[in-house]
């Protein structure tokens, strides 16, 4: 493995994954979503699953739905009652659940994974992987690499 210079990066807000844990990342925030993506839609049943404190719960939701990654839909008029659904935005935080999902389970679950993802129309096991669009092949951690992309802004370049 060879040291390949790495791109000096001085603005913390230039990289996406502090922007993503500024949006998720709190512990029940990212437990909020598990269940969401499990099913789980409505207050009562994500204050009763998490054992969440009901302020912490309603924050949690109102931060998810002001950033576009779950809509509020009310199911019930008197009293106003909604659900919660993961939007486009949502979903796509999917793989990065699985992610940290399987990290766990390697590091944490000495005794094996509490939960296996298999596909639903063949029960297989999940395994997530980076994989190139060009040549189809898996990628490890140590072959990749970083370029600017087009979000960079020329201050960080200069400075």
């Amino acid at each position: 493995m060879t040291d390949r210079p790495r791109p000096k990066q001085t603005n913390i807000s230039a990289c996406s994954i502090a922007a993503t844990l500024e949006a998720v990342g709190d512990r029940w925030t990212l437990l909020i979503l598990r269940d969401l993506f499990r099913g789980v839609r409505r207050f009562e049943a994500l204050h009763r699953d998490l054992g969440i404190a009901r302020n912490l719960l309603t924050d949690r939701l109102n931060r998810l739905v002001e950033l576009g990654i779950v809509q509020r839909l009310p199911y019930q008029e008197r009293p106003v009652r909604c659900e919660y659904r993961l939007t486009a935005k949502g979903t796509d935080l999917s793989p990065s659940l699985v992610a940290l999902m399987r990290w766990g389970d390697r590091w944490y679950a000495a005794s094996g994974p509490p939960i296996v993802l298999v596909h639903d129309a063949c029960e297989t096991p999940l395994e997530q992987a980076v994989t190139c669009p060009s040549c189809q092949e898996n990628i490890r951690p140590h072959q990749i690499g970083s370029r600017p992309g087009p979000g960079r802004k020329i201050e960080e370049v200069l400075t």
